[in-house]
Parts: C-alpha cells; sequence; structure tokens
C-alpha cells in the first residue's frame, strides 16, 4: 500500500499536461482526494490512497462531461455548417467560449475529412488552432489534430 500513494500521487502531477479535462479533472480529483483521505483517515497512507481514487475517478468523469459537451458542438458544427462559414457556443460549465469555422469536405483513404479552425477563449487565454476531422458512419466527427 506504501507503494500505491507515491505512483497515484506521480500520476496525478504528470497527467496536468495532457490535452483534454477529463485527464485534468482526475488530476484535481486525485489531488484532492489524497489529502482529504490523509487528513480524515486514521491510517494516513491508506486513506490518501483511497481517497486518490475515488477523487481521481470522480474528477476524470466530471471533466469527461465538459469535454462531450464541447465534443459534441463541434461535431456538430463539421456535420451541418456549410464551409467558411462560423459557429460560436459558450460552455456554462466552464465558462469557456469557443468559434469552429469548417472548411470543404474531401475525401482521404475512404474517409471523409473537413479541416476546421478552432478558436476559443480558455481560461482567459485566447487559443486558435488548425485540425483535421474525420466523419463516423454515426455521423459524428473525430478531430485527429
Amino acid at each position: 500500500m506504501k507503494r500505491i500513494v507515491p505512483l497515484i500521487l506521480i500520476a496525478a502531477l504528470l497527467l496536468p499536461g495532457c490535452a483534454n479535462r477529463a485527464q485534468s479533472g482526475a488530476t484535481g480529483g486525485a489531488l484532492a482526494g489524497a489529502t482529504i483521505g490523509a487528513l480524515t483517515a486514521g491510517n494516513k497512507v491508506q486513506g490518501a490512497a483511497i481517497g486518490a481514487l475515488a477523487g481521481l475517478v470522480l474528477g476524470y468523469v466530471i471533466g469527461n462531461e465538459w469535454d462531450k459537451y464541447d465534443q459534441q458542438h463541434v461535431s456538430n458544427v463539421l456535420e451541418t455548417s456549410p464551409s467558411g462559414q462560423t459557429t460560436s457556443w459558450h460552455n456554462p460549465d466552464t465558462n469557456n467560449y469557443y468559434e469552429a469555422t469548417p472548411q470543404p469536405a474531401y475525401e482521404k483513404q475512404g474517409k471523409l475529412y473537413r479541416d476546421v479552425k478552432l478558436h476559443g477563449v480558455v481560461d482567459g487565454r485566447e487559443e486558435t488552432i488548425k485540425a483535421k476531422a474525420y466523419r463516423n458512419p454515426d455521423g459524428t466527427w473525430t478531430l485527429v489534430q
């Protein structure tokens, strides 16, 4: 058990560098859970490990839902918006603002692709990226870059 706590904490500290909110949520949840568990349990090491694991799962679930909201908007823009038309939305859970401008569709290796320019104000910082996405058989789109 004593070896598990450092591994969980190291993983939690490394996850913020990852790209999505599910992983960032897991990091915050693990750190908060480990702290609460260590402070409230009789066995500090065991409490920290259990708290970190519970926080990791809860934080991941919450962060993943935030990601799904924005992914759903991007997918909808790619599926329904004309090329060159900018669509914007505000995520009420994160208070982030996004714009997506899709380009004409093209076929590559049997898949339908669209390039898209994504602009957002995330945690008060403006970011713009150009990405590619391909269409799944169910009509959703997956960003690949």
